[in-house]
């Protein structure tokens, strides 16, 4: 090993770090480092939840979370497992789109289609993914993430392409695949529809909120009352709805008689600012059911002519609530989830005629050509006129909008691809149990989301994205391609090296039910199923092989709005293709929030840039810092514990030059001796000081074994600052001053040099780039990077509860000691002539002795 080498006596936090990149880059030590794992038998399967390509600089947020990542992947190689530790990045999808219109100043989809071209605007795509993921990348490695950066698994990559369509071959193989009609959430702006779990952003709207007549058939002056805040679904009226174990009045107002449950006719009559009314006559709501009644918009509803048998009162239960409106619910079945499917019970028809754009179509008479919400008031006025609107109103609600390009979202009931989860759920339950999560609380809000769980919407009608691999032929027949490799012994044209938009649309096959020329469907991918085939597509077209070795993955860890995203698409993917969840176990963590407690945001004013905290106190206390909050809370950005985590590491640099410089001096050569033999000559703070070690690296394992790191940072804090700085090296002090390499010297070295090289072994896991600076500069046999070491066993038999017991009572005396010399002002240069101890337990007693 050859003698300690002193290191220098200042802490340079830029120094330190340009001379460790200089290490790393001179040294390759990350290839060796993978080199020497990749011999190992016991492996260790981490996937890396992609981050987002949307832009080049990571939210610091994104910055915890790869050092959280990073801290485990070190702490698992020291451990002594075959990482595998590929980075990925999430690239398709709609969030990217809407970036590059912006750039290129394009305002609506026909834009695309029609004068950019789609192949031009797909290229645009990946140019603009390509240029943030390379990045992100630069932004990860700077901070001292060491993951296989050369080889990342990249969403628009065709390996990563061809492999993922592998997930739905084996829905159509479950008979999973459909192509339904539903009521689903759309954008108007993207031209797209969103499936439930995307619907995760809101804002809050002014709309309408208004109660309307529709006059019982056969009646002069009677009336069903509804209400509705979303006007624009009033033309697209099907039939009513009410609660038939409910019970409704008929209310008098003037020469009208209003049917509305009886419990909401105060509120109701209150906020119309009707005083003067008359309740003459209750019935159940079951009495309701089957009255026929007249669309008041009949007459400019070019749909509505031949709807008149369809507009009947219907029991849909408890469906329909009192807690607001009237009791009674007006059932667009376009435009209605709940509508939609008490409709098909009862044999109705699916009345929809809005297009993509969120505009009428020529069925809506009057209203063609018009956005539904800008048609709002139009409506209300024609209402108005016909002496169907009872009251109107303002109201301010939250409302749903895309998360992509926060335009309000509307409900239409569309055609689309669906993978039918919904049967899937108690395989889903089974799943979620069979999963460690970390904290506890994650699983019970999974449980909840997969308790109401919906069948998937997998296409959107989009361009940039994994092509849905779906050919049907004239006769109808489906047929599903579950790699590129399959495309090609069915395609009866060229397969493109590029499988995205529009090249993959030109593929034509033969249909293998009846011969004749199939084409796929223009749809592409639901984003998250890029991110949630990961697992086994990120090995790309060899998976099937790799995944049957090394499955499941060990370890997926993101923010807890990744229970509802990714940890969720995970787990439905894994449940469709092999029926078992993809991962052992989920880690959990916080937001990053500002010192207020508000989400960072440029447009807030409080948005801090990584490189901000680096450049005013370097990489490790930044990683310190941010390792040592609770990893499943949410965290508040905080300048002065950055600084005073800054100043901790100017301590832990205080200790090694301390004991680096003294080892130095007397020619201290570790390689010499073996702690075994010289332990019986070591000191009772020696024997202390390795029991307070070894029970460090026990709990830290028991720790690490739920993937706490914040526990791993603080122990490796609270040691080497208490148990060593404010202690053991002024208990020692006087022992290293003496000339000469004595027994007890040696004793002393041999202790400090086996605790202080482990602590930095385990430390780099937490602060890579001064450990990593130590390490080489103390030890002349140091190995390409201290992440190649591995830790050594804990050693129960060196961990002496008794002498810590001892030396916390000592600690204890010496602070009473300290407060009482206080109280007596009494300074500590002068000495005591006596001083009393009062213990009260024997057990303390014998200690003291």
């Amino acid at each position: 090993m050859g003698v300690i080498r002193a290191l220098e006596p200042s802490y340079d936090t830029k120094k330190v770090e340009n001379d460790v990149f200089r290490i790393w880059e001179e040294r390759n030590s990350y290839k060796k480092l993978k080199e020497e794992v990749s011999k190992r038998p016991k492996k260790f399967l981490f996937i890396d939840g992609p981050p987002y390509a949307s832009a080049p600089v990571p939210h610091l947020g994104t910055v915890w979370n790869k050092t959280i990542k990073d801290c485990i992947l070190r702490y698992e190689r020291l451990k002594g497992y075959r990482v595998y530790d590929q980075p990925g990045y999430d690239t398709h999808g709609l969030p990217i789109e809407v970036k590059v219109e912006s750039i290129l100043g394009i305002k609506k989809k026909s834009e695309i289609i029609n004068n950019y071209g789609v192949d031009r605007f797909v290229s645009k795509c990946r140019e603009f993914a390509t240029a943030n993921l390379e990045g992100l990348t630069k932004e990860f490695k700077n901070v001292g993430v060491f993951m296989d950066w050369d080889n990342p698994y990249i969403t628009f990559k065709d390996e990563f392409i061809s492999a993922s369509w592998a997930l739905i071959k084996r829905a159509h193989e479950r008979n999973l695949l459909r192509r339904q009609k539903y009521v689903i959430h759309w954008c108007p702006r993207c031209e797209t529809t969103l499936s439930d779990y995307e619907v995760s952003e809101y804002t809050e709207l002014e709309d309408p909120s208004i109660y309307v007549k529709f006059r019982l058939l056969g009646e002069e002056n009677k009336y069903l009352l509804i209400w509705t805040t979303t006007p624009w679904t009033i033309p697209a009226n099907v039939f009513i709805m009410v609660n038939g174990n409910s019970t409704y009045a008929e209310v008098q107002v003037g020469d009208e008689v209003l049917i509305i449950a009886e419990p909401r006719v105060e509120h109701v009559m209150k906020e119309a600012r009707i005083t003067e009314y008359k309740v003459i006559n209750t019935l159940k709501g079951k009495d309701l059911v089957g009255l026929r009644y007249e669309h008041p918009l009949k007459d400019i509803v070019e749909a509505q002519k031949g709807l008149d048998q369809y507009h009947v009162v219907i029991d849909a239960g408890d469906v329909v609530t009192l807690e607001e409106g009237t009791g009674l619910v007006h059932a667009a079945t376009g435009h209605g989830d709940v509508d939609f499917e008490i409709g098909m019970k009862h044999g109705m028809p699916v009345v929809m005629f809005v297009n993509d754009r969120g505009e009428y179509t020529e069925e809506a008479g009057k209203y063609k050509g018009m956005n539904v919400r800008e048609a709002n008031q139009v409506i209300i006025e024609d209402l108005k006129q016909r002496r169907a609107l009872f009251y109107a109103t303002k109201l301010k609600h939250r409302y749903p909008i895309c998360w992509r390009c926060k335009t309000p979202l509307i409900l239409r009931a569309v055609d689309q691809w669906y993978i039918a989860v919904s049967q899937l759920k108690s395989d889903l339950l089974r799943e979620i149990e069979r999963v460690t999560w970390i904290p506890e609380w994650g699983k019970t809000r999974i449980r909840n989301l997969v308790e109401n769980i919906r069948d998937w919407a997998i296409g959107r009608q989009r361009f940039w994205g994994i092509p849905l691999p779906i050919w049907v032929c004239p006769e109808g027949h489906v047929t599903v391609v579950g790699s590129r490799k399959e495309l090609e012994s069915l395609a009866v044209t060229p397969v493109p090296e590029d499988l995205h938009r529009p090249r993959i649309d030109s593929v034509k096959i033969k249909c293998p039910v009846c011969g004749k020329e199939a084409t796929r469907v223009s749809d592409v991918a639901d984003v998250w199923m890029d991110s949630g085939v990961a697992f086994f597509a990120s090995f790309g077209e060899d998976w099937e092989r790799k995944w049957k070795e090394l499955g499941p993955v060990d370890l997926v860890l993101e923010g807890h709005d990744q229970l509802r995203g990714w940890f969720f698409s995970l787990l439905r993917s894994g449940v469709i293709l092999e029926n078992r969840a993809p991962y052992k176990a989920v880690l959990v963590h916080g937001f990053m929030l500002d010192e207020k407690g508000r989400e960072m945001h440029k447009s807030l004013g409080n948005y801090i840039e990584p490189g901000e905290v680096i450049s005013k106190y370097g990489r490790d206390a930044l990683r310190l810092w941010l390792l040592s909050n609770t990893t499943w809370e949410d965290v508040r950005f905080s300048w002065s514990s950055i600084e005073q985590t800054y100043k901790d590491l100017q301590i832990v640099w205080n200790v090694f030059v301390f004991a680096s410089t003294y080892m130095s001096l007397d020619g201290f050569d570790p390689s010499k001796y073996n702690l075994d033999e010289v332990y019986p000559k070591l000191r009772v703070e020696d024997r202390w000081l390795l029991s307070r070690f070894f029970r460090l690296l026990k709990n830290v394992d028991q720790s690490m074994s739920f993937y706490k790191v914040h526990e791993l940072a603080n122990a490796l804090t609270n040691f080497i600052l208490n148990d060593v700085s404010r202690l053991y090296i002024r208990l020692i002090r006087k022992r290293a001053w003496e000339e000469g390499l004595n027994d007890d010297k040696v004793a002393l070295y041999t202790t400090l040099n086996f605790v202080l090289k482990n602590w930095l072994i385990l430390a780099s896991t937490v602060i890579p780039f001064i450990a990593e600076k130590m390490y080489q500069a103390i030890y002349d046999d140091a190995k390409p990077t201290i992440a190649m070491e591995l830790l050594p066993e804990v050693r129960e038999e060196l961990i002496d509860d008794e002498l810590e017991n001892a030396m916390r009572l000592a600690l204890t005396i010496q602070e009473a000691t300290l407060n009482a010399r206080s109280k007596a002002g009494i300074k500590l240069r002068w000495p005591l002539q006596k001083a009393y101890v009062f213990l009260t337990s024997e057990v303390d007693r014998r200690r003291a002795e």
